[in-house]
């Protein structure tokens, strides 16, 4: 992209500068410190130049937005089109009291619905279940049965509003449950919109939520991308994670790496369930956490559609170019916030979400400044909103098409981020043989991905007490008095009982042969290889329980408990 000579006059010129300006200053004054490196430890340079990305082809790496390999952006208008979706996360309680949520923030502005369920809800079991005790409601909304989801939605029209569900081992009852609302409705399914995270890869990485062992979680991962390929093209019946890989202390390159192995192993998955790739792969999408150094985020985005857009086509022959766009929903970090000082998290929020801006979202979620401390309260989280809505409205940041395209340091992050990620996700192909899906397996049932980020954590908490990294206040500009800050209150209590009630009147209601009969269908499917959505949804508008459906899957495929090998 630049002309040989040209760049040898920039090395000079470089070197000039660096042996009559700089030096003087830094042998005089010094520098803060004497090493600079983004969050995940990668080192950057004091200054980035032509020369950094001397080998840069404009149109193979970067080219234009909308078009492979997609490093300026998914679509070519990007935000001048069209904002991203302005989500957030709620859930607590009764169904009642996050409808009420719900309803709040659209009239807030907010253009996309998130749904936390509880600790029970997240494990597939029932608010009734002795394991539940003590955790119905508690950090999400408790769904036992279809008559929740239609509490839970209650004046919501399914078909004029996106809904995201952060929802794992029991996806596939969830998405029942709101297919089966939409019937109910008489919303057609081809017109329902949302986003299930359903990613159980990551779980065994990362999150650690899970009922059976990852081979039949992965078969139910794949039932739910067959069923939406054919039922709900509207549907992402997954959200790919790195969030989770992220918060449990991997670095930027840990995440990407291991967030696309994962994706290109449930491409592999489904299309040896003879799934045509590019029938399923534009449904699926991807979820990544934004941290506090920005050119890393933004660097660590671009790099990330361009690694999915090549081997999309490369390994998979992927022709359709919405099955190379890698579409993504961003969430600040949780593990960036603070219980000290919590009013600085609107710093750290703002800053994270203009580097998912910046970086070319698709979708965004905000962190509420008192999440370190509690559930967010109705002001957290308009604060949270309104922190996307000065970006989107008042910043300019939307107005430009990859603001940071073309930047040296930009351009040479990505480069090195991209390389890093490539050398990963190689390395976990060869571990299974040219598999990626059969990698994948291999590397969470021998501790890989678990002792990778493991060994990342436990560097960047040395650093954190060694004073290398600044946390302001909490190693550095602390307080020493606490603040006050107005939390959310749940009563757990209350909660707990209003859902034991309708969880009881539902099962008195309901025809027993019929859930039974049901159920069996679910175990058949189950023990043949069947699809099980289809049973499933049977199942839950027949009132099935949560724990009832997923008791027939832990009964047929059993449990799993974590064994890691020493490295």
């Amino acid at each position: 992209m630049f002309d040989p000579d040209e760049l040898d006059r920039i090395r000079d010129s470089r070197a000039d500068w660096e042996q009559e300006t700089l030096d003087p200053v830094v042998d005089a004054h010094g520098e803060r410190q004497d090493r600079f490196a983004t969050v995940s430890n990668l080192e950057v340079e004091d200054l980035y130049t032509p020369e950094d990305i001397d080998d840069i082809d404009f149109e193979e790496d970067l080219g234009f937005p909308g078009d492979p390999p997609y490093t300026r952006g998914v679509y070519p208008t990007m935000y001048r089109g069209r904002l991203w979706t302005m989500r957030q996360f709620s859930g607590f309680g009764t169904a009642e009291e996050t409808n009420e949520r719900f309803h709040y923030l659209i009239d807030e502005g907010e253009t996309g619905l998130s749904t936390a369920f509880d600790m029970p809800s997240l494990m597939g079991i029932d608010s009734d279940d002795s394991m539940a005790l003590g955790e119905v409601g508690k950090e999400g909304v408790a769904v036992d049965t279809l008559r929740d989801m239609e509490v839970l939605f209650d004046g919501i029209d399914l078909g004029g509003v996106s809904t995201s569900f952060t929802i794992n081992p029991s996806a596939p009852v969830i998405f029942a449950m709101y297919v089966a609302l939409a019937d109910q409705q008489g919303v057609p399914r081809d017109q329902i919109r949302g986003t299930f995270q359903n990613d159980m890869f990551k779980e065994f990485i990362a999150q650690k939520e899970w009922v059976v062992p990852p081979e039949p979680s992965l078969k139910l991962v794949t039932d739910t991308i067959e069923f939406a390929t054919e039922e709900t093209p509207k549907i992402h019946p997954v959200s790919i994670s790195g969030y989770h890989i992220r918060e449990a202390g991997s670095t930027a390159v840990e995440e990407l790496a291991f967030t696309l192995a994962d994706g290109f192993g449930y491409v592999e998955d489904a299309m040896d369930r003879g799934l045509d790739v590019d029938e399923f792969a534009p449904r699926l999408s991807f979820f990544f956490n934004c941290h506090n150094s920005i050119f890393e985020e933004v660097a660590k985005f671009r790099a990330g559609r361009r690694i999915w857009s090549r081997l999309m086509a490369d390994w998979y022959d992927a022709e359709d170019p919405a099955s190379r766009r890698m579409k993504f929903h961003t969430q600040t970090a949780g593990a960036s916030l603070t219980a000290q000082q919590p009013l600085n998290n609107i710093v750290r929020v703002t800053l994270q979400a203009l580097a998912a801006v910046l970086g070319g979202t698709q979708s965004l979620h905000t962190n509420s400044y008192d999440e370190a401390l509690a559930l967010p309260s109705e002001e957290a989280v308009r604060v949270a909103l309104r922190t996307q809505q000065i970006i989107a409205e008042e910043s300019g940041a939307a107005d430009i098409i990859d603001p940071m395209g073309g930047s040296f340091a930009i351009e040479s992050l990505t480069d090195e981020i991209e390389a890093e990620a490539l050398d990963y996700i190689r390395a976990i192909r060869d571990m299974g043989d040219g598999s990626m899906r059969d990698g994948v397996l291999r590397g969470i049932n021998e501790g890989f991905f678990q002792r990778e980020i493991q060994d990342s954590a436990y560097e960047y908490q040395n650093r954190v007490e060694k004073g290398e990294e600044t946390i302001v206040g909490v190693n550095e500009y602390s307080l020493d008095e606490e603040e006050d800050i107005d939390l959310l209150h749940v009563d757990e209590e209350a909660a707990r009982e209003r859902q034991l009630e309708r969880l009881e009147s539902v099962k008195a209601d309901r025809d027993d042969a019929a859930v039974e009969a049901a159920l069996d269908a679910v175990r058949e499917a189950a023990r043949n290889g069947d699809n099980t959505m289809y049973p499933i949804l049977d199942a839950v508008k027949a009132y099935a329980t949560m724990g009832e459906i997923m008791g027939v899957f832990e009964a047929e495929w059993g449990s799993y408990q974590e064994t890691l090998s020493v490295a």
